[in-house]
């Protein structure tokens, strides 16, 4: 799903980037531009990041996670 729609950011780029490590909206927007024009999708990011962080980026990318084990 397109979270940010000025930058074509989606939920999966939030989930790759708490993978790669980030663990702050700050990081994310300045790795994807997200929040950076009318910030309407800031609240939504939010969400989706701390969900992401919750659950633990590995439950969205299992395969990634077989391979690195």
């Amino acid at each position: 799903m397109i979270v940010c729609v000025c930058k074509a950011v989606s939920d999966r780029h939030i989930r790759a980037a708490v993978h790669a490590g980030a663990t702050r909206l700050q990081e994310i927007s300045r790795q994807t531009g997200l929040g950076t024009c009318c910030g309407k999708c800031l609240p939504e990011a939010k969400r989706t990041l701390d969900e992401s962080l919750a659950r633990g980026a590995d439950a969205y990318f299992p395969a990634l996670a077989d391979a690195l084990a």
